[in-house]
């Protein structure tokens, strides 16, 4: 029996990711939401891990999409400047919706109030992201890893049926230095959306993961010199809808230190080791556009979504009712700018960086990592960790896919994220199989792919 090596080193590294003049707040649709203020900054928190020359690059962003362009930027430089392969880094965004538009959503052609990305800004923000990864990288030192999961609850549901499908087990990843046994930065995967604040909010916030990562700070659970990584798991069908009492900052700390305080549970748990392995590989997947209806279906749907939200709000519904139906309406008029894109040609030319979509699979001593790009309803991980236990789905990672992955019961119910969504359900199967054939392969178990 051969003794696992023992060389395990890691960095870690965070930046600033708040812009310095008002902006737009991106995330809810027809409200000129212009920053009035800032209630907790907007971070880069950066970790690295490395094996035998195995490395690893994970960056979590709070910023609500990071798409494809914005990611070869960003790995590229990396790449350049640490000789890191670019596929094995991971840039990942929290999903706030209390952030600045960052990519270009074909769908928001229904909608006027929302302005291109700024390009200044962007060109900002990839520098930072790109600072923190080579600081990480380029910081490593003798490393131990802990690897806890913790099932949480009372922070989120399934949107649509507080008893649907959600995944409440968070793992949490701690990585401290070997010599001083100080923490250098803690990762946690969390399927859930961070909406907590809506439109009525103006201040610029990562919403409950400020408060999570300030939980563990101020109750010395870390030190604050560590970064907390908040990475989403599949959460397209996860929100706080059905267990906010209101949409303030109050809730979203009290929900940020729930979740904080099961993180904290992991912590007093975990085992820390030097034998933790790493290997990384990458696949591909094909994707199929969704059969959209042609632009007078479309409207006859937005019709009817109207009149539901109209009667509900006559008859005095509740209010996660009226909101579901609101995000309804808001669905059919997607539906509709997307009938209209595809008529006029531009569907393909926004899809042209989504497919084929990237796959990574990062094998980090007793956990696999599976990062996605876009949001995918809970369901697909759920079905990939039954197949393949103590594997975690992580997206929103690497690109956009210019909407949800939905599961067929979704579409056949219509529902908002459908709407939304520019490919089938079917993909979602697509990704399950092509993850499925990494998880298998005895060369992901011992090697690393190269480099682009």
């Amino acid at each position: 029996m051969s003794i696992p090596p023992k060389n395990l080193r890691a960095g870690a590294a965070s930046r600033k990711l708040t812009p310095a003049k008002s902006m737009f707040l991106y995330g809810y649709p027809h409200v000129p939401r212009m920053s009035s203020g800032v209630h907790d900054e907007l971070l880069c928190s950066a970790l690295y891990v490395e094996d035998a020359g195995h490395g690893f690059l994970t960056l979590a962003n709070d910023l609500i999409f990071v798409d494809q362009p914005f990611v070869n930027t960003v790995r590229g430089e990396i790449s350049r400047r640490t000789g890191l392969p670019s596929d094995h880094i991971a840039v990942c965004a929290t999903h706030t919706h209390s952030g600045p538009v960052t990519v270009y959503y074909l769908s928001n052609r229904a909608d006027p109030v929302v302005p291109s990305a700024d390009p200044d800004y962007l060109d900002w923000i990839a520098c930072q992201l790109i600072d923190a990864g080579c600081e990480a990288v380029q910081s490593a030192r003798p490393a131990e890893v802990g690897i806890q999961a913790v099932e949480v609850s009372g922070i989120g549901t399934n949107r649509h049926d507080p008893k649907g499908p959600a995944d409440p087990q968070v793992p949490v990843i701690t990585v401290r230095y070997a010599a001083s046994k100080t923490v250098m930065a803690c990762a946690l995967i969390y399927a859930m959306h961070p909406t907590v604040l809506h439109e009525d909010s103006t201040l610029i916030s990562s919403d409950f993961p400020h408060f999570t990562r300030e939980y563990l700070w101020q109750n010395r659970l870390l030190p604050r010199t560590a970064p907390v990584l908040f990475l989403n798991g599949a959460s397209g069908d996860q929100s706080p809808r059905h267990t906010a009492k209101e949409n303030t900052f109050a809730e979203a700390r009290r929900l940020g230190e729930r979740l904080g305080a099961f993180v904290g549970t992991a912590l007093s748990s975990v085992q820390f080791t030097t034998a933790a392995t790493i290997s990384v590989s990458r696949g591909q997947v094909d994707l199929e556009l969704r059969e959209l209806p042609l632009p007078a279906e479309a409207e006859q749907e937005m019709e009817r979504s109207t009149q539901r939200l109209k009667t509900l709000r006559e008859t005095g519904g509740s209010r996660t009712a009226v909101r579901t139906a609101e995000c309804d309406v808001f669905g059919a008029e997607e539906t509709l700018a997307l009938s209209k894109s595809a008529a006029d040609g531009s569907l393909a030319k926004a899809v042209a960086h989504c497919s084929p979509a990237e796959i990574q699979l990062l094998r980090f001593g007793s956990i696999n990592l599976v990062f996605w790009p876009g949001e995918f309803f809970t369901a697909y991980s759920l079905d990939l960790r039954q197949q393949h236990p103590d594997t975690y789905v992580v997206t929103l990672a690497n690109g956009t896919l210019q909407g949800y992955i939905v599961t067929p019961e979704a579409a056949e119910q219509n529902l908002y994220e459908a709407g939304n969504a520019v490919f089938s359900c079917d993909n979602g199967l697509r990704f399950i199989e092509a993850t499925n054939e990494l998880l298998k392969s005895p060369s992901a178990r011992h090697a690393t792919t190269s480099g682009d």
